[in-house]
């Protein structure tokens, strides 16, 4: 299947019914890279994205006709659509900046053929701000995370340290705490901060946060 296209798939929401469509997938040496559920009460959906199957309009014939599909057909992928992501998590103030900042940069690139786009959370606390953190590592097709604040560290500087272990970049503003000592790249400026962190990621620009491990601007 092609990385730009997903399967979309409306079944009855009764016992064994994934279990029927991923046996189907299975058949076609298909394997899930990535699945999302949607809906409730008699029918669900199920947005999926699979890697390896061979003939994808004989695959969606197949699923077609189990007796619990309601109906399938191909969509464009998430990746297709909305391509890669820019998180942008902290205080409401700065996230505006740093969001302003990055989706003038995505548009940018945008326009030559990129996908690009850009997530944002305004949030307070330790606690709150660090499980985010975490769950930028779960979310599909995340890239890089900007951490607006004015002060950050503890709990949160873990939750960065894991998440780059698990190949996400992360920039932040330069703040009081502990994060800028972890971060990336530290910006001071909020706009040049999301502009940079959309540089990082976009193939039409060349910059790299590897080169720029431990900076500050």
């Amino acid at each position: 299947m092609k990385p730009d296209e997903a399967v979309w798939v409306g079944i009855k929401n009764e016992i064994g019914a994934l279990k029927q469509i991923t046996s189907v997938i299975a058949s076609h040496k298909g394997n899930i890279a990535h699945i999302e559920q949607l809906g409730s009460g008699s029918t669900v959906y199920l947005y999926l994205e699979i890697e390896g199957a061979g003939d994808l309009k004989k695959l969606v014939g197949e699923l077609d006709n189990l007796d619990v599909t309601v109906e399938t057909h191909t969509i464009p992928s998430f990746n297709q659509v909305y391509g890669k992501r820019v998180i942008v998590i902290g205080g409401g103030a700065q996230v505006a900046e740093v969001a302003t900042g990055a989706i003038s940069e995505a548009d940018r690139h945008n326009i030559r053929g990129e996908k690009i786009s850009v997530d944002t959370i305004p949030l307070v606390g330790e606690k709150e701000i660090a499980e985010a953190v975490r769950a930028v590592a779960r979310l599909s097709r995340a890239r890089v995370l900007i951490l607006a604040g004015s002060l950050m560290g503890g709990e949160i500087k873990k939750a960065v340290v894991e998440i780059q272990q698990q190949g996400i970049k992360v920039v932040s503003l330069n703040m009081a705490g502990s994060v800028p000592e972890v971060a990336d790249l530290v910006v001071s400026d909020p706009l040049q901060a999301g502009v940079m962190a959309v540089m990082s990621i976009a193939d039409t620009a060349n910059f790299s946060l590897d080169k720029q491990k431990g900076r500050r601007y």
